[in-house]
């Protein structure tokens, strides 16, 4: 297959949510990852291109199935992705204009190494994996980035994960991006083992979703900005990339992060090396995107507030003069609010806050540079050389 051109030409997509809120044939709520509706036993399926989870209704030809809304003898077929029937129990369609011959989701595609399902341990290990790369890539594909395998569809540009597991005895596996090949260490799926790294690293969240939205954020650094008009004004606001990561980290391994860094960075972690500072606010930026999405599809309160004061303004932003800035400043701002309320409620169940961060103000002009690659709205960037 071709290779694409590594020029990326999408929609700006401020404006746009997509529903994370979905209804069966029989007006049931139906979710993201379900296969089958427990009220009526219909056949569901989600459509990456239409955002959408819809019941299905069997083909004319064997193995294909049709939207129920689409039953009539024109409409497009679909097929089951093949991961449908394993332990990754995938429930994503493979849409008519991807070939007979394509056997994979747009999802699933972009696996590279899955672990040995042979070890009583690793499918439910995995199914978790696979859960939360499809909420990733839902995203992705909604907000109109660049998603190609690597593995088949675009060796030069593309993306692809690794899962593995540590062995004893052997180097322990490193989750970390490199080319635009993801590890994710598998016991990254164990709550137990989650829950007991995250108390030794001293940190307020580790989640197997975070950490699919960190590690792709270095993809799209390579993707979007490196060597892009992008990068003097990324290396502005984030650091310069270049100076030497390990130092840094042995630094921040000796020493702890700096003392200020909540009023400079999303998290301890970003404060380590320019590199992290964009995976960590890009996670946060994608966090933002996605619960809004879920809140606005879900009614929740708060999300449609316009009556309280605003907890940011354009004076945070990274252009205050930006087009987008009244779109953004109101996104981040139903956001502000609606973080709040989640926060009340996780701890009326007495659980860890559901976002346990306090967003500092150089951190939102971070964000907004983020959302204006994610649109891809150079309009504002200054006239400089990308070598700068």
């Amino acid at each position: 297959m071709k290779s694409p051109s590594p020029a990326v030409q999408r929609s700006p997509p401020e404006a746009a949510w997509k529903p994370r809120a979905y209804r069966c044939v029989c007006r049931r709520r139906i979710f993201f990852r379900n296969t089958q509706c427990l009220a009526c036993g219909a056949a569901l399926g989600y459509v990456p291109s239409r955002h959408n989870v819809y019941p299905l209704w069997p083909g004319h030809r064997p193995q294909t199935w049709r939207i129920t809304a689409d039953r009539d003898g024109s409409a497009p077929l679909y097929r089951r992705c093949a991961n449908f029937a394993t332990a990754a129990a995938c429930n994503w369609l493979i849409e008519p204009d991807e070939g007979e011959t394509v056997r994979f989701c747009r999802s699933c595609r972009l696996n590279r190494t899955i672990p040995d399902l042979s070890q009583p341990r690793n499918p439910p290990l995995w199914l978790g994996m696979e859960r939360a790369k499809r909420r990733l890539v839902s995203q992705l594909i909604g907000l109109g980035l660049p998603v190609a395998s690597k593995v088949s569809e675009d060796p030069e540009h593309g993306l692809a994960y690794d899962f593995l597991c540590s062995v004893d005895g052997q180097r322990r596996v490193m989750t970390g991006h490199a080319g635009g090949i993801i590890t994710i260490n598998l016991e990254e799926a164990d709550d137990a083992a989650r829950e007991r790294i995250r108390v030794v690293m001293g940190e307020p969240y580790r989640t197997l979703l975070g950490h699919f939205r960190h590690e792709v954020g270095h993809y799209y650094w390579d993707r979007l900005v490196k060597g892009k008009p992008w990068q003097p004004e990324g290396r502005q606001l984030f650091g310069d990339e270049r100076q030497d990561y390990r130092s840094a980290l042995e630094a921040n391994y000796s020493g702890g992060p700096p003392e200020d860094w909540p009023q400079r960075f999303v998290s301890a972690y970003a404060s380590i090396h320019p590199y992290e500072d964009w995976a960590e606010t890009w996670s946060h930026y994608l966090h933002l995107r996605d619960t809004l999405d879920t809140a606005v599809s879900f009614g929740i309160e708060g999300a449609h507030e316009e009556d309280e004061r605003s907890t940011f303004g354009p004076a945070d932003l990274w252009r205050p003069d930006a087009s987008n800035k009244e779109i953004f400043l109101d996104m981040l701002n139903r956001w502000v609010r609606i973080t709040s309320v989640m926060n009340e409620m996780s701890r009326a169940m007495g659980q860890h806050d559901f976002y346990p961060f306090v967003l500092p103000h150089a951190a939102v002009a971070k964000l907004h540079f983020i959302h204006c690659v994610v649109s891809q709205d150079m309009a504002d960037i200054p006239a400089r050389t990308a070598g700068t």
